[in-house]
């Protein structure tokens, strides 16, 4: 399962204000891609990730939410691979385009995860609700302060968030663990309180980072 939220070469964190485009050094590597490059092995790795989780959804409903092997295989490339597609941009140069589709993988499967499990009744819809709005929010929060050349770091908790989301679903795909809803409803619960935690720590960030005028400052 992927720490994706954690910042690398390839991607500003998914809850990070983007920093303006021509405030970045270029990334291009000798023998690599640049910032400009779109069908790079690391971003074909991610459209492969998006391509493929209506395909898990589709399982879920399929088996009402019991877990099944082929599920649980299925759940894990889908998180593990974020890692590898990170590994491949920090080898191969890292692209604006990846930057972008990365973060979109993994809230796609996240919230496409929850919705499927609370469409079945297997996850409870105020915890689906609670984790939509804060992305809605910290989307737009993000948007309007990146279109003003301010960056907001990363949090080191908000490195686990995505990992402990996807953690959430994982157990329910285990056939072993299909049953034992405390252990998924715990990991549910746990990323909801850790994404609204983290969401209050980029608000107050972002407001440290602007001055007493308020105008942005580049960080």
């Amino acid at each position: 399962m992927s720490l994706s939220d954690q910042p690398s070469s390839d991607q500003p964190s998914s809850d990070r204000v983007g920093s303006a485009p021509g405030d970045q050094p270029s990334t291009e590597r000798p023998g690599g891609f640049g910032p400009s490059a779109l069908l790079t092995p690391a971003n074909l790795v991610t459209l492969g990730r998006i391509a493929a989780a209506p395909v898990a959804f589709a399982m879920m409903l399929t088996n009402d939410g019991v877990g099944t092997w082929a599920l649980l295989a299925l759940w894990f490339v889908l998180s593990a691979t974020d890692m590898f597609d990170g590994y491949l941009a920090r080898k191969q140069g890292s692209t604006r385009s990846g930057a972008f589709l990365d973060p979109l993988a993994d809230k796609v499967l996240v919230l496409g995860g929850f919705i499927t499990l609370a469409v079945i009744g297997r996850f409870p819809w105020a915890a689906v609700i609670l984790t939509v709005a804060r992305e809605v929010g910290i989307s737009a929060f993000r948007t309007y302060w990146g279109r003003r050349g301010l960056s907001v770091p990363a949090s080191s908790l908000a490195k686990w968030k995505t990992f402990i989301q996807l953690g959430a679903v994982g157990w329910t795909t285990w056939p072993t663990f299909t049953d034992w809803r405390w252990l998924s409803d715990s990991w549910l619960w746990a990323s909801v309180l850790i994404a609204w935690v983290t969401a209050v720590q980029y608000v107050l960030a972002g407001s440290r980072a602007t001055s007493s005028t308020g105008e942005a400052t580049k960080t």
